[in-house]
């Protein structure tokens, strides 16, 4: 269902909206379930994830496929996390697309000499290195209503309390976003459809190379495969013809045919409309 990306610079209180959102949404929507994803399962302390570049880019991709493993049509997920890359905010949103659920992001608004006075006050083991901290808060790319991977959001600051009618309301209320070309999975026809796409474009290509010598400028060429055939005014070389080919393959991955016997046909039109421009 939802996903509630948590939002804020370390020790921001991230993780105690988050307890308090799971509390309201347990009570007032009992039949669902309520997950919280953060990098606790890692096994490593924060200090040593997060200074570390190749760690922490371990971790984010763990956390997102925490996240796609559990959003289903009935139970809510939270990212208790700083989430504080846009790049990765947004691809949390590309996942929402994909599987056609509402998401907000919940941003913990505080000052850094606010977040490292409560960093200090956590137990030692659970504190922030304050070097590390520096640079987290450096790095920190604040979240903004202008961008659409960061709507619905909600800015709560320290002494508020955080608005639940209206999240709830965004997360279950909204209409799911419309999954787009680029987040939406391509079916394709058959098990061997890239199979028989590579080897039918594969064998016209072979054929017009071979019936271009002894064919003239103006010939049509007819392949076995197809009932189309193409005119070239031109003699037209093996690479270029492997281009075209590479363009179309690319293009059809990505709009698969129900019918790959059409595949041949198509793929001279293709080439025909590419010779003539």
């Amino acid at each position: 269902m939802p996903l509630v990306v948590m939002c804020g610079f370390p020790a921001s209180g991230k993780t105690t909206r988050c307890q308090q959102l799971c509390s309201h949404l347990s009570s007032q929507f009992p039949s669902k379930q309520v997950h919280v994803v953060n990098e606790n399962a890692e096994g490593s302390s924060r200090n040593e994830l997060y200074a570390n570049s190749h760690k922490e880019r371990e971790v984010r991709g763990d956390l997102k496929s925490s996240v796609q493993r559990l959003l289903s049509k009935d139970d809510v997920v939270i990212l208790d996390s700083m989430n504080y890359i846009k790049g990765f905010r947004y691809e949390l949103f590309c996942v929402t697309k994909s599987c056609r659920t509402p998401h907000c992001v919940i941003y913990c608004v505080t000052d850094a000499e606010t977040s490292k006075s409560w960093n200090l006050m956590r137990a030692e083991s659970e504190q922030f290195d304050p070097l590390l901290m520096d640079e987290l808060i450096m790095r920190f790319e604040c979240p903004s209503p202008n961008n659409r991977w960061d709507k619905p959001l909600f800015s709560v600051v320290k002494d508020e309390e955080l608005d639940f009618a209206t999240v709830c309301d965004a997360l279950f209320e909204q209409k799911a976003p419309a999954p787009n070309q680029s987040t939406q999975s391509q079916p394709l026809s058959s098990t061997n459809f890239l199979y028989e796409l590579d080897k039918r474009t594969q064998d016209i290509v072979t054929e017009i190379v071979s019936a271009q010598k002894t064919a003239v400028p103006g010939d049509v060429i007819k392949v076995a495969d197809s009932k189309e055939s193409i005119t070239v005014t031109r003699t037209v070389g093996l690479s270029e013809l492997q281009r075209h080919r590479r363009q179309f393959i690319t293009y059809t991955k990505m709009h698969p045919v129900d019918d790959i016997q059409k595949l041949s046909s198509m793929f001279m039109q293709y080439l025909q409309k590419s010779l003539d421009n």
